[in-house]
């Protein structure tokens, strides 16, 4: 979760929502890939944090597939971002903060939870970090207020 962390602050100082997400093997303990939200300087309104580390582990291992592995990421994910979870039958989602507008894993839509949703990680709500993360969307949103 510290890259997370350091991911999403490398988002806000490049003028993106911050948020970053990183994908594990917990078997190794090591980074398998990693993301940070740009939308805006790829023109790509899916280049979430979590659609961006899932790409690139994708790409990386060669599968779409992605089981056996953990993603963590700052916010909660919104539907779109659980959707690829999803279809990348990812092990277990850890998250810092829930996002009660646009999050879809504990808050809004509860993806998982509905039956056409063919595949469901375990869930982990980190709230201990729950602070940190949302100081730095706050801090973000204020500064351009």
């Amino acid at each position: 979760m510290k890259r997370a962390f350091a991911l999403a602050r490398e988002a806000a100082e490049a003028g993106e929502v911050p948020v970053g997400a990183v994908i594990a093997d917990p078997t190794t303990d090591s980074i398998v890939a990693e993301g940070r939200n740009c939308p805006i300087g790829t023109h790509d309104p899916t280049a979430h944090a979590e659609i961006v580390a899932i790409r690139a582990a994708a790409e990386r291992l060669g599968n779409y597939r992605l089981p056996g592995l953990d993603l963590y990421v700052t916010l909660e994910p919104c539907a779109m971002c659980a959707g690829a979870i999803s279809f990348a039958r990812l092990s277990r989602v850890i998250f810092a903060a829930r996002d009660e507008k646009g999050g879809a894993v504990v808050s809004g839509a509860r993806f998982f939870e509905q039956p056409t949703c063919h595949w469901r990680p375990e869930i982990v709500e980190v709230t201990g970090m729950a602070g940190k993360a949302s100081a730095l969307l706050k801090d973000f949103f204020a500064a351009r207020r």
